[in-house]
């Protein structure tokens, strides 16, 4: 069992180590096989030329049937410029490449959706956007991914609105879901209402401005909200925001009622919540910041891929519940709860777009499962990875929000999308085991 800091420390390191060594044995994490049944080499004269011809025409007449005729149906595109890659910041897309296969092993795994890497060699947004809305006939959805603000909010929102297949900013839309889903089950813990608490934020990037917005659409009391960015606390004083940073500007307007003023330690001051997405720590939160905070804090240290402060850290100073966005801690919270089966319950509503309300309900999905399971506590304040059965039901709730708000293009009810995300994830992670067991995968050198 490991108890000592230093124990702490190496067990934290060690993951980095083994990518190391695993990544180039692998030599990436994806690869394509075939979906459809190959008796011998005449039924290519049915998959290809001359019997593809005939779906080809039916598809011209109605587009709507490529959904029925070809892998649309459950295609993700993962786009990047890898202008934010991680913690690691503006790597390029040749580096960002290892994330997004890491997200399109995750998309089939844990989601039973097929997902393609694509990242692009430019930051301009008005081509990202160009290429994206080009990539839609051959997608169902597109994932957009580690890139760099202001531009990934302009490219989310111009993109839902001009495309006809669900797109949406993982570190936006996924890191608040499930951030949310935390929070809910933490506040139950600490018995604190939702609309009572007092909410430090520390990072005013993609990811905590979605969270804001997640949270007051929660229940959370916008002007309890105390944000900081690099130059400190937002407040309507800060209107050199007004100009380039148009988000941030409609949290000062919103948020701090009190009109706080000053950096980190003064946002902290009293609050009962923290959630840092700042940058990697150690130390970007001091121990004795924590201690200014109210009784039974709730600290969500998420940066990546060091939190801004240890969680025993963070205990040590006084804080009830510590979530950190690393699976070797207790309280992972991380998008990989979220976007596979958010993605599946959307995809197989055909839905137009992921609304905020279908990020919602997912993230509520998600926290109900934890209490549902019987086994809410400080460290487990929302399931691991490892319980694939909450999938199912997260990939249910969303989709049937978008049938309930009519962003659907087909209707399904709860029960006919849990069992349709039940049967694609075992199948995906049974083919999996199967390719291991028989050598296809080979098995991983010891780290």
């Amino acid at each position: 069992m490991v108890t000592t800091k230093e124990e702490l420390l190496a067990k934290a390191k060690k993951p980095a180590a083994d990518a190391m060594k695993l990544h180039p044995f692998y030599r990436g994490k994806m690869q394509t096989i075939p979906r459809c049944a190959i008796r011998s080499l005449d039924d290519f004269a049915i998959w290809y030329t001359p019997g593809v011809a005939e779906p080809c025409k039916a598809i011209q007449k109605e587009k709507d049937l490529v959904y029925e005729y070809t892998s649309k149906w459950n295609t993700v595109a993962v786009v990047s410029d890898g202008t934010r890659v991680l913690g690691l910041g503006d790597i390029g897309p040749e580096a960002g490449m290892p994330v997004m296969e890491g997200k399109a092993l995750i998309f089939k795994y844990m989601g039973g959706v097929d997902a393609v890497p694509i990242c692009l060699d430019t930051k301009d947004p008005d081509e990202i956007v160009k290429t994206v809305k080009y990539l839609q006939p051959s997608f169902g959805g597109i994932n957009l991914e580690d890139l760099s603000q202001p531009k990934c909010f302009g490219i989310l929102d111009r993109l839902r609105k001009e495309m006809e297949i669900p797109v949406w900013h993982d570190d936006q839309q996924g890191t608040a879901a499930v951030t949310v889903a935390g929070v809910i089950n933490a506040l139950k813990l600490v018995k604190k209402q939702i609309g009572e608490v007092k909410v430090a934020m520390v990072g005013a990037g993609a990811a905590n401005v979605r969270i804001a917005h997640l949270l007051i659409q929660a229940g959370v009391t916008p002007g309890n909200i105390y944000m900081t960015d690099s130059k400190g606390i937002l407040h309507t004083g800060r209107t050199e925001l007004k100009e380039d940073f148009k988000e941030k500007w409609e949290l000062c307007e919103i948020t701090n009622a009190e009109g706080r003023k000053g950096q980190i330690p003064e946002a902290m001051k009293g609050s009962d919540l923290l959630i840092a997405l700042s940058q990697p720590g150690p130390d970007v939160i001091k121990k004795e910041w924590i201690t200014t905070m109210n009784d039974d804090a709730i600290v969500f240290a998420c940066a990546n891929p060091i939190p801004e402060i240890w969680p025993w850290e963070a205990k040590e100073a006084g804080a009830k519940i510590v979530a950190t966005g690393r699976s070797d801690f207790p309280n992972q919270v991380n998008n990989s709860l979220i976007f596979p089966s958010l993605f599946r319950g959307a995809l197989d509503v055909r839905a137009r777009t992921i609304s905020d309300e279908m990020c919602l309900a997912a993230a509520t999905e998600l926290a109900q499962y934890a209490e549902d399971k019987g086994l809410l506590d400080y460290d487990y304040l929302i399931p691991t990875m490892e319980e694939w059965e909450v999938y199912p039901r997260v990939a249910a709730a969303t989709g049937t929000k978008a049938v309930e708000q009519g962003l659907a293009r087909i209707n399904l009810t709860w029960d006919e999308l849990f069992n349709i995300a039940t049967q694609m994830i075992k199948e995906s992670r049974d083919m999996t085991r199967l390719l291991m067991e028989n050598g296809f995968i080979p098995p991983a050198p010891e780290v």
